[in-house]
């Protein structure tokens, strides 16, 4: 089940991911139309070996995201639809007892796959939303002492309802950083929803073909590991971690951990843009999807309506822009 290693030549790949990147955005707007800035985040994700959140109201193609995504993956992909009786063997495997061998054998559950669609993760009860703590960092199940690594590459893409919070169960900080980026899709405007419309009264929407592989995946995400991070952007993201640390309206600022998620996505946008360097401008670009669910607001900004995008703008804007030369891009 697991994918070779780097490294891997392949005709779509070797120019660099933002080859990929043009060839899966295309086939996903087959399916999610006026919505190229999400879907480009989502593979900035992808390449930057995270997993995705998307978080909206119904109806605004979170589904239709993450299905896609998985079908132009071109690897194992399996759908879970998270309930209130699902159980955590249901998601990683049960070990079954074997009367032919007279031992227990291990049944891989559906966490297994290059891609897992969690559709409606805060549908699930706590403890089976833990079950994919450790996969998604760890890119293990263990099951009776017994480590089983799950396919690589590994991808989680969660949907999860913001509002009719009623049976839901919400998403602790601890398992909202094990995601790298959390998104949201928004309704579409009117021309794109005439769009939309006018051509599914012709013919229903269409099953995607694969564009890509798990190998030139791995090759991709090997490229935005080599992109170029110059000292004055490691210091860059230094000084806005910091910032959110001393922000007057955040009980919790962003941790070393989330600093490093914000350069390992700009490294990934920067890939998908074609450059093998980062600048500022992949900074601004990720940091709302990777930041954002990583900032806790204190109780009284949060009951004035304040909502973090609107702190992580102002933290943005304090933090001075560093200026690159040629020499140190």
């Amino acid at each position: 089940m697991t994918a070779p290693g780097y490294p891997y030549e392949s005709p779509r790949t070797a120019a660099g991911p933002a080859a990929l990147a043009e060839v899966v955005t295309a086939n996903v707007a087959q399916v999610l139309r006026g919505k190229a800035d999400a879907v480009r985040l989502a593979l900035t994700c992808l390449l930057a070996g995270g997993h995705l959140l998307i978080e909206d109201v119904p109806g605004t193609g979170k589904t239709s995201l993450a299905k896609g995504l998985a079908a132009s993956f071109g690897g194992i992909t399996h759908r879970i639809q998270f309930t209130p009786d699902l159980l955590p063997t249901d998601i990683t495997g049960v070990s079954v007892w074997d009367q032919r061998r007279s031992a227990f054998e291990f049944r891989p559950g559906p966490v297994f796959a290059h891609v897992v669609v969690a559709d409606e993760i805060n549908r699930a009860s706590p403890k089976t939303q833990s079950a994919l703590l450790e996969v998604m960092e760890e890119a293990q199940v263990t099951v009776d002492g017994a480590a089983h690594p799950v396919p690589s590459p590994f991808l989680v893409v969660a949907t999860q309802n913001p509002i009719d919070l009623e049976g839901t169960y919400r998403l602790p900080e601890a398992q909202l950083d094990r995601f790298l980026m959390r998104i949201s899709l928004g309704h579409p405007d009117v021309a794109v929803e005439e769009e939309i419309l006018a051509g599914r009264a012709r013919s229903a929407p269409p099953r995607l073909a694969a564009v890509t592989t798990p190998e030139e995946i791995l090759h991709a995400q090997r490229a935005v590991s080599e992109v170029h991070v110059a000292a004055e952007m490691a210091r860059y993201v230094a000084l806005i971690a910091y910032a959110t640390r001393q922000h007057e309206a955040l009980r919790l600022g962003i941790s070393t951990r989330g600093s490093l998620a914000l350069m390992r996505a700009a490294q990934a946008y920067a890939a998908c843009a074609g450059r093998h360097y980062v600048v500022p401008d992949d900074v601004k670009a990720t940091a709302g999807a990777v930041l954002t669910h990583r900032l806790i607001l204190s109780a009284q900004v949060e009951v004035r309506g304040t909502r973090a995008e609107d702190v992580l703008a102002e933290v943005l804007d304090s933090v001075r822009v560093p200026a690159l030369s040629a020499a140190t891009a």
